[in-house]
Parts: structure tokens; C-alpha cells; sequence
């Protein structure tokens, strides 16, 4: 629907503290084109920010950063995770993991195994210690979705997912499908 700049209807649903429509985005008087909603850049801008805070606190106490947070959680939601699965759910350089996962590895928060059936692969595991960071940071994570949650309606959860799956790009949503659910159709 092309929006203009008519009045809205007063029954139309408004985001709290917001002065548009929750489903809708602003369109400047005389404007055909959708201006930035800044509302939701900002707000997803925040609660990124707020949401790695505590993990990134826990980090500094090693010395460490987010892509060392990022190795952590992915490595143990699949262990024996290769180099390049790695690699291509990361996407960073090969230099730049191989810093990072060099400093995990010293420090014995990952270990490296070669390949069952090719020896020169490179599996990757969370040792005790590592599991145990990746753990707590998970856990910090989780109370703070589930304090958001707790202020919204029943199937906000559900929304949320549906939302953030969409944000993905389509051509690597298939991937990201598999990551998340395992294998398992994807909710969204």
C-alpha cells in the first residue's frame, strides 16, 4: 500500500512510545518513498549493543573480544565444527580466525583434532573450560531475552523469530535454517 500524507485512521495500532503505526513505516507529507525507520535502526542498534555487553565484560577478563565470543558459541553448538564451516558461518578472513582461534587454543578454551577420514581436516571442540565461558556467556544472554519477553504478549517469542529470520539475507536463509534448527524444519 502506497502510503501518503493523509491523517491515519485512530483505530490504527501504535508501537508504545511511538508516534506511527507498528506495522507501517513514516512517509514524509507529499513523499511516495518510505523514509529510514530509524526507530526500529536504533532500537536494533541498542539491544545489540546491551546484548553482548555482559558476554564482552566476561571476555575482557581473558583478554578476549566477540569473534573469540563467536568461535565459543558456534564451535560449541557444533562440536567437530571444520576450519571452513567455520570459515562460512563467521565470514571473516582465514588470518583473522586463525589469530583468534590460535589465542583460544593456547589459553585451552578450544582444542583441534584432525579428521576421522581426512587427517588434515581441522575439528574443532571446546574443551571443559570452554564449554563452561560458552555456557555462562549463553546463560547472561538468555535472562536478558527472557526479562524482554516477560514484558510482551504470548507469541512475541514466535514474532521475534519469524522477524529476525526475515532480516537474513534469502540466499543464506536456507543455511542459517539448517544452523539454527538442526536439521529440523524451520519455525519462522
Amino acid at each position: 500500500m502506497r502510503r501518503t500524507g493523509v491523517a491515519r485512521s485512530s483505530i490504527e495500532t501504535v508501537v508504545p512510545g511511538s508516534t506511527r503505526p507498528a506495522d507501517d513505516r513514516p512517509v514524509a507529507a507529499g513523499e511516495t518513498t518510505p523514509s529510514p525507520d530509524y526507530e526500529l535502526i536504533e532500537l536494533l542498534f541498542f539491544a545489540y549493543r546491551d546484548f553482548v555487553s555482559d558476554p564482552d565484560r566476561m571476555l575482557g577478563d581473558y583478554g578476549f573480544g566477540r569473534a573469540h565470543h563467536r568461535i565459543l558459541h558456534f564451535v560449541g553448538r557444533q562440536a567437530g565444527l571444520t576450519i571452513a564451516e567455520l570459515l562460512d558461518i563467521l565470514r571473516i578472513t582465514k588470518q583473522s580466525l586463525n589469530r583468534v582461534l590460535k589465542e583460544l587454543i593456547r589459553d585451552g578454551f578450544v582444542e583441534q583434532r584432525a579428521g576421522v577420514t581426512d587427517r588434515r581436516q581441522r575439528l574443532l571442540f571446546l574443551t571443559e573450560k570452554g564449554k563452561e565461558l560458552a555456557l555462562a556467556m549463553s546463560e547472561v544472554q538468555q535472562e536478558r531475552i527472557a526479562r524482554a519477553l516477560a514484558k510482551c504478549d504470548a507469541g512475541t517469542r514466535e514474532a521475534a523469530l519469524r522477524f529476525l529470520f526475515a532480516m537474513i539475507d534469502p540466499d543464506d536463509s536456507a543455511h542459517v535454517a539448517r544452523l539454527v534448527w538442526k536439521g529440523a524444519a524451520p519455525r519462522p
